[in-house]
C-alpha cells in the first residue's frame, strides 16, 4: 500500500509548486483533481488532450520527483436538475477519463450525483426516509429513471476510454452515501461501479468503516484518509444530521478532523489492518479539511500518524505455517 495526498489543498498554488510542497514528505503518490467541484488548477484535461507537449510536461513533473499518480478526481453531480450544472460535470467527468487513457490509470474518482424529485425540479432533492409516501415514490423514481440509466452510460463510456473503476465517495447529500446504495448501484450498473473509501463520511452516520470494508471489500478501488469527530454536546441535543456551515466548529454535530484527532491510533491500525487484509494495494490518499489545522501542519501530522500503520513487508510464511 502507497501513501499519498489529494492536492486539491495546495489549490492555489501551480503543479510544479504544489509538488515540490509536497516533496518534503517522502509521499509515494498524488491524486489530482480537475473538474467538478473541484478546481482544475493542477490538471486542465482539455488542455492536456489537446497538447501532447503538455501531456508530457504533466507525466515529467510526476516522474521526476518519483511521484505515482493515484487517480484523477473529478467530483461533480451529473445528476443535477440544473442542467448548465450537470452537463458541465459530465462533461468534465469525460474529459477526466479520456485523460486517464492517455496517462494509462484505470480509474477516477467522483460523487454520484443527486436529482431533484421530477422532471421540471431545479434543486437536487437528497432523500432520507420513506414516509409519508411520496418520498418513497420520489427516490424509486430517481433511481429507476435518472441515477441507474446515467451511470450505466457512463460507466460504458469509462470502458471506452480504459476506465474500469469508477470511484464513487460514498458522500450523504449524494444518492450513493453509503454502503447499501453504493451496492444497489453497482448491482445495478455492474463491477465498473467501486468505492472512494472515505471514513469520515461514514462515522458521523453511525457506520462502523471497518464493517463497510468487508461489506465493500471487492469494490474499495480508492481509499481516502481523513477523520470527523461527532460532538456528543451537540448531537444528543440535535442529532446528527447537520446543516450549519462547515466554519462553525463549535456549533456542529459534527467536524472533519486531520488524521488521528478524530479517532485514535486503535481505530486506524485496525482499518489500515483491514483494507490490506482484503487485498487492498493501491494508495491511501491523505484528504485535509481540517479547518482548525493549517495544511503544513495538517498534511505533516497525517503523514507521520499513518506511516507506523501501513505495513510493507508481510512474511510469506510464519515459523508454525511452515512445512515439517
Amino acid at each position: 500500500m502507497k501513501l499519498g495526498v489529494f492536492t486539491v489543498l495546495y489549490a492555489d498554488l501551480s503543479l510544479k509548486e504544489a509538488l515540490d510542497t509536497i516533496k518534503p514528505y517522502n509521499l509515494d503518490a498524488v491524486e489530482i483533481g480537475c473538474g467538478g467541484f473541484i478546481p482544475k488548477a493542477h490538471c486542465d484535461p482539455d488542455e492536456l488532450l489537446r497538447n501532447k507537449t503538455k501531456l508530457k510536461e504533466f507525466k515529467d513533473e510526476l516522474q521526476k520527483r518519483n511521484l505515482v499518480l493515484s487517480t484523477l478526481s473529478c467530483h461533480g453531480d451529473v445528476l443535477h436538475p440544473n442542467k448548465s450544472i450537470s452537463e458541465q460535470h459530465e462533461a468534465d467527468l469525460k474529459k477526466a477519463m479520456q485523460l486517464c487513457s492517455e496517462l494509462e490509470i484505470d480509474r477516477v474518482v467522483t460523487f454520484s450525483g443527486c436529482p431533484g424529485d421530477g422532471s421540471n425540479s431545479k434543486t437536487p432533492n437528497w432523500i432520507t426516509c420513506s414516509w409519508p409516501d411520496y418520498y418513497y415514490e420520489t427516490l424509486e423514481w430517481q433511481w429507476n429513471e435518472c441515477i441507474i440509466p446515467k451511470w450505466k452510460e457512463l460507466s460504458n463510456f469509462g470502458k471506452k476510454c480504459g476506465v474500469n473503476k469508477i470511484c464513487l465517495e460514498m458522500h450523504p447529500g449524494f444518492s450513493v452515501y453509503n454502503p447499501e446504495t453504493l451496492l444497489r448501484l453497482r448491482n445495478a450498473v455492474g463491477a465498473s461501479i467501486g468505492s472512494n473509501f472515505d471514513p469520515s463520511h461514514l462515522f458521523w452516520q453511525g457506520i462502523d468503516p471497518i464493517l463497510a470494508v468487508r461489506e465493500l471489500k471487492e469494490c474499495i478501488f480508492h481509499v481516502h484518509a481523513k477523520d470527523s469527530a461527532v460532538s456528543k454536546a451537540v448531537s444528543s441535543r440535535f442529532g446528527v444530521l447537520e446543516t450549519k456551515q462547515l466554519h462553525k466548529n463549535f456549533e456542529r454535530a459534527w467536524n472533519f478532523k486531520t488524521v488521528g484527532y478524530g479517532h485514535g491510533e486503535d481505530f486506524w491500525r485496525a482499518f489500515i489492518w483491514e483494507l490490506q487484509q482484503i487485498g487492498y494495494d493501491h494508495v491511501l490518499s491523505i484528504e485535509h479539511e481540517d479547518n482548525q489545522m493549517s495544511n503544513a501542519e495538517g498534511l505533516g501530522k497525517a503523514v507521520d500518524f499513518l506511516r507506523n500503520h501501513i505495513i510493507v513487508e508481510k512474511p510469506e510464511k510464519l515459523w508454525f505455517e511452515k512445512e515439517k
